[in-house]
Protein backbone atom coordinates (compact mmCIF):
# COMPACT_ATOMS: atom_id res chain seq x y z
CA UNK A 1 0.00 0.00 0.00
CA UNK A 2 1.52 3.61 -1.18
CA UNK A 3 1.34 6.36 1.23
CA UNK A 4 -1.51 8.10 -0.92
CA UNK A 5 -4.11 5.20 -0.06
CA UNK A 6 -3.59 6.12 4.08
CA UNK A 7 -6.13 8.30 5.33
CA UNK A 8 -4.85 11.44 7.00
CA UNK A 9 -6.25 10.32 10.27
CA UNK A 10 -3.66 7.15 9.94
CA UNK A 11 -0.65 8.98 8.54
CA UNK A 12 -1.13 11.24 11.20
CA UNK A 13 -1.05 8.31 13.97
CA UNK A 14 1.79 6.70 11.83
CA UNK A 15 3.96 9.82 12.44
CA UNK A 16 2.91 10.09 16.15
CA UNK A 17 4.20 6.51 17.08
CA UNK A 18 7.03 6.98 15.06
CA UNK A 19 7.77 10.39 16.85
CA UNK A 20 7.35 8.37 20.27
CA UNK A 21 10.01 6.00 19.46
CA UNK A 22 7.86 2.98 18.32
CA UNK A 23 9.28 0.41 16.48
CA UNK A 24 8.02 -0.18 12.58
CA UNK A 25 6.76 -3.72 13.55
CA UNK A 26 4.95 -2.65 17.08
CA UNK A 27 3.49 0.25 15.02
CA UNK A 28 2.40 -2.45 12.29
CA UNK A 29 1.02 -4.92 14.98
CA UNK A 30 -1.34 -1.92 16.70
CA UNK A 31 -2.60 0.18 13.02
CA UNK A 32 -2.14 -3.06 10.96
CA UNK A 33 -0.46 -0.92 8.43
CA UNK A 34 2.48 -2.84 6.50
CA UNK A 35 5.53 -2.22 7.85
CA UNK A 36 6.65 -1.30 4.29
CA UNK A 37 4.10 1.31 4.20
CA UNK A 38 5.57 2.80 7.15
CA UNK A 39 9.28 3.09 6.24
CA UNK A 40 8.21 5.07 3.46
CA UNK A 41 5.67 7.08 4.82
CA UNK A 42 8.38 7.96 7.87
CA UNK A 43 11.17 8.57 4.94
CA UNK A 44 8.65 10.79 3.27
CA UNK A 45 7.66 12.84 6.55
CA UNK A 46 11.25 12.99 7.08
CA UNK A 47 12.37 14.22 3.87
CA UNK A 48 9.49 16.78 4.17
CA UNK A 49 10.84 18.43 7.41
CA UNK A 50 14.59 18.34 6.35
CA UNK A 51 13.33 20.94 3.72
CA UNK A 52 10.92 22.67 5.42
CA UNK A 53 13.52 23.34 7.70
CA UNK A 54 16.33 24.10 5.17
CA UNK A 55 13.57 27.12 3.92
CA UNK A 56 12.68 28.30 7.11
CA UNK A 57 15.84 28.47 9.38
CA UNK A 58 17.12 30.93 7.14
CA UNK A 59 18.43 34.91 8.79
CA UNK A 60 18.12 33.25 12.25
CA UNK A 61 19.43 36.36 15.36
CA UNK A 62 20.57 33.44 17.87
CA UNK A 63 22.57 34.54 20.21
CA UNK A 64 23.94 31.42 21.83
CA UNK A 65 24.42 27.82 20.47
CA UNK A 66 25.42 24.69 22.11
CA UNK A 67 26.72 22.05 20.03
CA UNK A 68 26.64 18.25 20.41
CA UNK A 69 26.45 15.01 18.75
CA UNK A 70 23.81 12.18 18.93
CA UNK A 71 25.46 8.38 18.51
CA UNK A 72 23.14 5.60 16.72
CA UNK A 73 23.39 2.51 14.04
CA UNK A 74 21.92 1.18 11.50
CA UNK A 75 21.48 -2.01 11.03
CA UNK A 76 25.06 -3.22 13.60
CA UNK A 77 27.49 -1.40 15.32
CA UNK A 78 30.54 -0.69 13.26
CA UNK A 79 32.67 -2.85 15.36
CA UNK A 80 30.56 -5.74 14.42
CA UNK A 81 30.56 -5.03 10.51
CA UNK A 82 31.86 -8.13 7.97
CA UNK A 83 32.87 -7.62 4.69
CA UNK A 84 29.61 -9.13 3.50
CA UNK A 85 27.70 -6.84 5.01
CA UNK A 86 25.10 -3.93 3.64
CA UNK A 87 27.35 -0.89 2.78
CA UNK A 88 24.70 1.47 4.90
CA UNK A 89 25.30 -0.82 7.87
CA UNK A 90 27.08 1.17 10.83
CA UNK A 91 27.59 3.91 13.11
CA UNK A 92 25.46 6.96 12.79
CA UNK A 93 26.55 10.67 14.09
CA UNK A 94 24.04 13.48 14.06
CA UNK A 95 25.69 17.06 14.71
CA UNK A 96 23.09 18.67 16.64
CA UNK A 97 23.18 23.15 16.83
CA UNK A 98 20.69 24.19 19.57
CA UNK A 99 19.86 27.56 20.43
CA UNK A 100 20.09 27.86 24.47
CA UNK A 101 17.22 30.57 25.12
CA UNK A 102 14.75 28.77 22.33
CA UNK A 103 15.68 25.37 22.16
CA UNK A 104 15.46 26.19 17.95
CA UNK A 105 17.32 23.29 16.12
CA UNK A 106 18.76 25.81 13.12
CA UNK A 107 20.91 23.43 11.74
CA UNK A 108 22.33 19.49 12.14
CA UNK A 109 24.12 17.10 9.59
CA UNK A 110 23.89 12.86 9.77
CA UNK A 111 27.19 11.35 8.80
CA UNK A 112 28.89 8.02 9.31
CA UNK A 113 31.96 9.30 11.46
CA UNK A 114 32.84 13.09 13.62
CA UNK A 115 35.64 13.86 11.33
CA UNK A 116 37.08 17.17 10.10
CA UNK A 117 35.41 17.21 6.47
CA UNK A 118 32.16 16.97 8.26
CA UNK A 119 32.23 19.01 11.16
CA UNK A 120 33.15 21.51 8.68
CA UNK A 121 30.10 21.19 6.50
CA UNK A 122 28.00 21.10 10.00
CA UNK A 123 29.24 24.49 10.82
CA UNK A 124 29.69 26.14 7.79
CA UNK A 125 25.94 24.93 7.66
CA UNK A 126 25.24 26.24 10.99
CA UNK A 127 27.04 29.46 9.99
CA UNK A 128 25.22 29.86 6.80
CA UNK A 129 21.57 30.40 8.71
CA UNK A 130 22.63 32.90 11.36
CA UNK A 131 22.49 37.00 11.00
CA UNK A 132 24.85 37.84 13.79
CA UNK A 133 27.91 37.22 15.92
CA UNK A 134 27.27 34.17 18.13
CA UNK A 135 28.42 32.43 21.46
CA UNK A 136 29.37 28.72 20.73
CA UNK A 137 29.56 26.04 23.22
CA UNK A 138 30.58 22.45 22.56
CA UNK A 139 32.30 19.07 24.38
CA UNK A 140 35.83 18.72 23.80
CA UNK A 141 35.90 16.82 20.45
CA UNK A 142 38.68 17.82 18.71
CA UNK A 143 37.39 18.63 15.10
CA UNK A 144 35.25 21.65 16.18
CA UNK A 145 37.87 24.23 17.90
CA UNK A 146 39.59 23.61 14.74
CA UNK A 147 36.62 23.81 12.00
CA UNK A 148 35.31 26.61 14.29
CA UNK A 149 37.85 28.80 13.15
CA UNK A 150 38.48 27.64 9.92
CA UNK A 151 34.52 28.81 9.63
CA UNK A 152 34.14 31.41 11.56
CA UNK A 153 37.93 32.59 11.39
CA UNK A 154 37.61 35.29 14.52
CA UNK A 155 34.05 36.36 14.26
CA UNK A 156 32.87 33.52 16.98
CA UNK A 157 32.75 33.65 20.58
CA UNK A 158 33.79 30.17 21.54
CA UNK A 159 34.17 27.88 24.53
CA UNK A 160 34.41 24.03 25.13
CA UNK A 161 33.20 22.10 28.22
CA UNK A 162 35.84 19.24 29.26
CA UNK A 163 34.47 16.63 31.30
CA UNK A 164 36.59 14.36 33.24
CA UNK A 165 34.88 10.37 33.57
CA UNK A 166 35.79 7.93 36.22
CA UNK A 167 36.23 4.39 35.83
CA UNK A 168 33.61 2.23 37.73
CA UNK A 169 34.36 -1.46 37.77
CA UNK A 170 30.89 -2.04 39.60
CA UNK A 171 29.25 -1.08 36.56
CA UNK A 172 30.32 -3.98 34.91
CA UNK A 173 29.20 -6.51 37.46
CA UNK A 174 25.73 -6.86 36.43
CA UNK A 175 24.26 -7.39 32.56
CA UNK A 176 21.85 -3.97 33.57
CA UNK A 177 25.14 -1.82 34.00
CA UNK A 178 27.39 -3.02 31.16
CA UNK A 179 26.38 0.02 29.28
CA UNK A 180 25.76 2.77 31.64
CA UNK A 181 27.81 5.67 30.91
CA UNK A 182 30.72 6.36 33.66
CA UNK A 183 30.47 8.75 36.36
CA UNK A 184 31.60 12.32 35.35
CA UNK A 185 34.50 13.41 38.03
CA UNK A 186 35.25 16.83 37.00
CA UNK A 187 33.84 19.47 34.36
CA UNK A 188 35.90 22.51 33.02
CA UNK A 189 35.46 25.57 30.81
CA UNK A 190 37.54 26.13 28.62
CA UNK A 191 38.26 29.41 26.33
CA UNK A 192 38.90 28.93 22.83
CA UNK A 193 38.27 32.27 21.45
CA UNK A 194 36.85 35.34 21.58
CA UNK A 195 35.07 36.81 24.68
CA UNK A 196 32.67 34.41 25.55
CA UNK A 197 30.50 34.70 28.43
CA UNK A 198 31.30 32.05 31.33
CA UNK A 199 27.77 31.83 32.56
CA UNK A 200 26.03 30.58 29.50
CA UNK A 201 29.33 28.16 28.40
CA UNK A 202 27.12 24.75 28.78
CA UNK A 203 26.07 22.19 26.39
CA UNK A 204 22.36 21.18 25.44
CA UNK A 205 22.64 17.96 27.27
CA UNK A 206 24.00 19.04 30.33
CA UNK A 207 22.43 21.20 33.41
CA UNK A 208 25.66 23.13 34.33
Amino acid sequence: MSNNHLSKDKQIAVTAALAEGNSIRSIERMTGIHRDTIMRLGISVGQGCAQLLDQKMRNLDCNRIELDEIWGFIGKKVRHLREDDDPTFGDVWTYCAIDAETKLVPSYKVASKRNMPNTIEFIADLKSRMNNRIQISSDAMLSYAEAIEFVYGQDVDYAQIVKTYGTDESKYSTPERKYSPSRITASDKIWIQGQPEVKYVRLATSKG
